[in-house]
């Protein structure tokens, strides 16, 4: 695993900006060390361990693109077609031999070119002549239709870099270069839990003043989709002690801790006061809404981040905090937000000095796209997610937008 030291960090602000924090996650935290080699069937989402490089050529051997006939281009008259006897046929999987000059082979997608071949003219292009002969235009270019040897990569070329979160695509192509197995980095290993005395798991009866815990479920399945294996350690009461002991015990054997609850001032919020007891408080208050309570310490060398206990600031935070967290720890490259650019159809006031982001659906009217805010802003109402396409994302020194403007848009499936 690996183990940080109280000092990794220093920061003596109270409010930080979100650009800030990232900084010092990104650079401070070092990727884990263990790597394993697994079958290429298992490696979605693995991050890769060392950069790949192609040991062979792709394609292995020029192959024709279509289905057609193939010819030596040098035997094209330049300025009408040129009729020529059809010698041979190769289909895929077959050698082909020397090609025989001023003839044409009937070809098929992905057969090898002759040698001496060098263009294949597609068969709709072509009529064939009673005599046998094909007859073929004017006008194509040399090469044209092949594929060449080595076109896609050649050997010995980077195939894909170190710190690679790989993905389907990426998989076709560690195949089709007849790799079988590769080295990738272990998995984090992140233990979560809820705090809170009126937390109640789902599935049991609901106590008078009660609410079922969400965000240990949400953070399970937003960890695992970041490449995480998950303990799931339940729910902390509200005890100074208990949470200080469940807090030590997590941090041995753990890559990363992740909490929800018990970060802000309030008597009964002790996660951020066991930070400072069993380790050292990197920072607490994050200038960004929803979300400014985020606690990120170190407990025994391991990373820990005590979110807040609202879902849609859990949900924003663990996106912009937590998930380029998880990339240092798995040595993986920080995947980019683009954002797109769309027309608010509302009005909206913030405060200077802090990120905020605002829950929006997107309908198409005529030629442009439209964020439209969802009516509630609350930080507690899940619906706001669950009904809404992603987030307009307002910068420090933006204070207001109005219906036309155009606005920075981040759709969720960015942020999981």
């Amino acid at each position: 695993m690996a183990q940080l030291t109280k000092d990794s960090f220093a920061f003596g602000g109270e409010l930080m900006r979100i650009e800030n924090a990232l900084s010092l996650v990104t650079a401070r935290i070092p990727p884990i060390a263990e790597t394993e080699r697994v079958v290429i069937a298992d490696a979605d989402g693995r991050v890769l361990a060392k950069a790949l490089t192609a040991p062979i050529d792709l394609p292995v051997f020029d192959n024709s693109a279509v289905d057609g006939y193939a010819v030596a281009h040098a035997d094209l008259a330049p300025n009408c077609a040129t009729a020529l006897p059809v010698v041979g046929r190769i289909v895929a999987g077959q050698t082909a031999d020397a090609h025989v000059r001023k003839t044409a082979t009937r070809i098929f997608t992905g057969a090898p070119m002759q040698i001496g071949a060098d263009t294949v003219f597609m068969q709709e292009d072509v009529r064939l002549l009673d005599d046998g002969r094909v007859e073929l235009p004017s006008g194509l270019a040399r090469g044209a239709n092949r594929r060449a040897r080595g076109e896609d990569i050649a050997r010995g070329d980077l195939a894909l870099a170190e710190g690679r979160r790989l993905e389907p695509r990426d998989i076709a192509l560690i195949a089709a270069l007849g790799l079988s197995s590769l080295e990738v980095r272990r998995r984090p290993r992140a233990a979560v839990f809820s705090t809170g005395d009126e937390i109640c798991d789902p599935g049991l009866p609901l106590a008078p003043a009660a609410i079922y815990d969400s965000n240990r479920y949400a953070l399970t399945a937003l960890l695992r989709r970041s490449g995480c294996e998950v303990t799931d350690l339940g729910i902390l009461r509200d005890n100074r002690d208990a949470i200080q002991a469940s807090l030590s015990a997590a941090s041995k054997g753990h890559d990363l801790i992740v909490t929800s609850g018990g970060v802000s001032t309030g008597e009964e919020d002790h996660v951020r006061a066991a930070i400072d007891r069993l380790g050292s408080l990197v920072f607490w208050r994050l200038a960004v809404k929803p979300g400014r309570p985020v606690a990120m310490g170190v407990i025994g060398g391991t990373p820990l981040v005590g979110l807040p206990g609202n879902p849609v600031a859990v949900f924003v935070t663990f996106a912009y905090v937590v998930r380029p967290l998880i990339a240092a720890l798995s040595g993986a490259v920080p995947n980019l937000l683009v954002a797109s650019s769309v027309i608010s159809d509302f009005s909206y006031r913030k405060k200077a000095g802090r990120r905020e982001y605002v829950r929006v659906s997107l309908e198409r009217r005529g030629k442009e796209t439209v964020a439209v805010k969802y009516p509630v802003d609350g930080a507690g109402v899940i619906t706001s997610l669950t009904r809404t396409d992603g987030l307009i994302e307002l910068g420090e020194d933006h204070t207001r937008v109005e219906p036309g403007d155009a606005v920075p848009f981040i759709d969720y499936r960015q942020l999981t």
